[in-house]
């Protein structure tokens, strides 16, 4: 027995709530979609006594290209065994194109479903962001360019969202 010192991940940022009924909306670049795994495994393989999932995990995974998507076939199992409980949209920036013809970036994806994703908040989702800290500029420009549409403070919706535990976000 030699003692080994080990340290890890201290943060509590990317939580699951509590609540089994929860909508998940999980935004990933890369291999930021590796903690979302943890979360679809629990939510849809694990037999986890009296915490059986029954609200909706929705992931937009950002990408370059067709075969850089990590867990395509774990997620599209899912999506076939659970398509009321799971959702998956790509952002393919190197194959597919936004509304404006550009390359399309996660936010655009997410842009897609603005209303729905805004809706979803209000109800009490949780929005989760993991990934290359250099997709939050963009991600949040368009967040904020909707809300403003809206009629709403982004700011202090924002706020609220992480006063109320539904804004998670572990980039770098």
């Amino acid at each position: 027995g030699t003692e080994v010192v080990m340290t890890g991940p201290t943060g509590k940022i990317l939580l699951m709530p509590e609540a089994t009924n929860s909508v998940l909306i999980c935004v990933a670049t890369g291999t930021g979609i590796a903690p979302f795994r943890s979360f679809w495994r629990r939510c849809f393989f694990e037999d986890v006594p009296n915490r059986k999932f029954n609200g909706l995990l929705w992931v937009f995974m950002g990408v370059a290209n067709s075969d850089a998507k990590l867990y395509d076939d774990e997620m599209a199992q899912i999506a076939a065994t659970f398509p009321d409980q799971f959702r998956l949209d790509y952002a393919l920036s190197r194959e597919q194109q936004n509304k404006r013809g550009g390359k399309m970036y996660i936010q655009d994806k997410v842009e897609e479903y603005a209303d729905e994703v805004f809706g979803l908040l209000n109800d009490g989702a949780h929005m989760y962001f993991c990934g290359l800290k250099g997709m939050m500029p963009g991600i949040l420009e368009m967040l904020e360019r909707v809300a403003t549409e809206k009629g709403l403070n982004f700011e202090e919706f924002v706020e609220k969202l992480k006063h109320n535990n539904q804004w998670h976000v572990e980039v770098y």
